[in-house]
């Protein structure tokens, strides 16, 4: 252990030896956050985007390194922060991928439904099935309130979104037994079987009741 920190103390030595290196404070930034002293990783970061003569592709990636501090110490808010400030830059990517995990960690559906949306514009992966569960969860949450008529709206936008969702089908099939529609019920469950037919076994029972 006390080799191990002799090796930082040098590198931090090092480090304040040639303080215009960029590429040292990365590496010592870096090497803070692994060993979870994030206190110290932001105090470097957040040098390297202050200094004036960095670049600015090495401004971004000192903003992305900074996020990913706050990501690893927990302080979703400050990490948030920190990742919007790279639209447009060549973090955008990945900083929308850390946005999502937010946003699914905190269960802010709306927001999660936008970052969904952008990266399924832009990336040649799809992001339709993540998109209709965040409508999913919205829609859960409308119906616990009460709000039918959004309810079924947002459900409407999750099979529009992934034809293929089972949830979604099912859980409209619900809501229309819920609201009398008995035969407009039976039409949803019908629909999944030829979307997803794979997944007709969930809805069996149901479809049988209905039938």
């Amino acid at each position: 252990m006390s080799d191990r920190l002799s090796g930082i103390d040098a590198f931090v030595e090092a480090v304040q030896k040639d303080p215009d290196t960029a590429e040292l404070h990365f590496a010592l930034g870096n090497l803070f956050r692994r060993r979870g002293d994030y206190d110290r990783a932001v105090r470097v970061h957040e040098h390297l985007i202050s200094r004036a003569d960095l670049s600015q592709k090495d401004r971004d990636r000192a903003q992305y390194a900074l996020a990913l501090d706050f990501l690893k110490a927990g302080l979703l808010d400050r990490a948030e922060v920190a990742l919007q400030k790279l639209e447009g830059s060549d973090h955008e990517a990945e900083a929308s991928m850390a946005l999502l995990g937010i946003y699914e960690r905190s269960r802010d559906w709306p927001r999660a439904q936008a970052i969904a949306r952008k990266l399924d514009a832009a990336d040649p992966g799809s992001y339709a099935t993540r998109l209709a569960h965040f409508l999913c969860e919205e829609a859960e949450m409308a119906h616990r309130e009460g709000n039918l008529a959004r309810t079924r709206a947002l459900l409407e936008q999750a099979v529009s979104a992934s034809p293929q969702l089972a949830r979604g089908w099912m859980s409209l099939s619900a809501l229309d037994a819920q609201e009398g529609e008995d035969s407009s019920a039976l039409d949803r469950l019908l629909v999944l079987e030829r979307h997803s037919p794979q997944h007709l076994p969930l809805a069996a029972a149901r479809l049988a009741e209905l039938a």
